[in-house]
């Protein structure tokens, strides 16, 4: 068996790759309507997107973080393998799907990895249901309300604007956009940089370095949220030509609707502690403002691609996490 140092090093370290490839192939969740719009290139939106991920650190609670380290599955009885084969579920997933250019939930590819490895060590019961059944239901509820909030939301906006000439505009939302993106960037990295803080203070706690109880030490938020902020400045390509060209066609006045019903929406879910999919918000929300032109303008056929990807990730996470586990802890003499 390896030294439990070792091992929680390991595991800090694929958190941190699972915390860059969420960056990554989130970063089309926060720029793909500005860069839809043309108000940015891919480039200069990646950098803004990045930015104001880190500095969601400095101005949100550690509410999900919370949740992913204690509420998901009991960490009294659960080992440090746990986690690494969780990790290394999660990492296949949003790594492999991701290039497929499949916008993926990074979050519930590791939520299904925790539970699924879970299961394997210690059993149903160490799984916490009513944790996992909210986080579940907003597999469903997250998009909805994205898709709602962005359909009112635009629906006051184009009564606001409604007798303004469309050149003053679409000049006025290319800046605000700008604003937009921003206040979405600053909630993605509310929610999903949170959620490797958690498994990483998990990490700690597993392995005896938390001192008497959970906690989560400043330098896991810090390093946590520069993680993702370095993936997002990556950016996953595909996925943002998929978020930004093949759902509906935006224009400013449609991102900055979107980009401003969906930071709403996260960083709602955010301050309850809940762990949404950023995916699923942004991608509710854009289909929302395509709502608002006609259903037609909503291609149905890609939405229905990508919710197929939201439902089957937890189910194959955790089936790939359990068999991950059994390997892992033959090898290390556990059985």
């Amino acid at each position: 068996m390896l030294d439990t140092t070792l091992l929680v090093a390991i595991g800090i370290g694929l958190a941190l790759a699972f915390d860059f490839g969420n960056g990554k192939n989130d970063a089309a969740n926060a720029v793909s309507t500005v860069v839809a719009t043309r108000v940015l290139s891919l480039e200069a939106a990646v950098v803004l997107s990045a930015f104001f991920n880190f500095v969601a650190a400095f101005v949100f609670s550690t509410a999900v973080a919370a949740t992913v380290g204690k509420g998901i599955v009991d960490p009294s009885v659960i080992n440090v393998y746990v986690v690494i084969s969780a990790l290394l579920s999660a990492i296949f997933w949003i790594y492999g799907i991701g290039w497929l250019g499949i916008p993926i939930s990074s979050s519930h590819s590791l939520i299904g990895g925790l539970v699924g490895a879970t299961i394997a060590a210690a059993g149903l019961g160490a799984v916490n249901i009513g944790g996992v059944a909210t986080i579940v239901g907003f597999i469903f509820i997250a998009p909805l309300l994205g898709m709602v909030f962005s359909y009112a939301f635009s629906l006051l906006v184009f009564f606001i604007v409604k007798r303004t000439p469309p050149s003053l505009i679409q000049g006025w939302f290319r800046k605000l956009q700008l604003i937009s993106v921003s206040v979405y960037s600053m909630g993605h990295g509310s929610n999903d940089a949170q959620k490797t803080a958690g498994i990483i203070a998990l990490l700690l706690f597993l392995g005896g370095f938390s001192g008497a109880g959970f906690n989560i030490p400043w330098w896991v938020i810090m390093m946590s949220y520069l993680t993702i902020a370095l993936g997002t400045l990556v950016g996953g390509r595909k996925i943002v030509k998929t978020m930004a060209t093949k759902i509906t066609k935006l224009r400013p006045i449609d991102g900055f609707c979107a980009e401003t019903a969906g930071a709403a929406t996260i960083l709602g879910c955010s301050h309850f502690g809940i762990p949404v999919s950023t995916t699923h918000v942004i991608a509710g929300s854009i289909s929302g403002v395509g709502v608002l032109k006609r259903s037609s303008a909503v291609s149905w056929n890609v939405a229905r691609r990508i919710v197929y990807a939201w439902f089957l990730t937890i189910p194959l996470t955790a089936v790939a996490a359990a068999l991950i586990y059994y390997v892992v802890a033959f090898i290390a003499g556990l059985f």
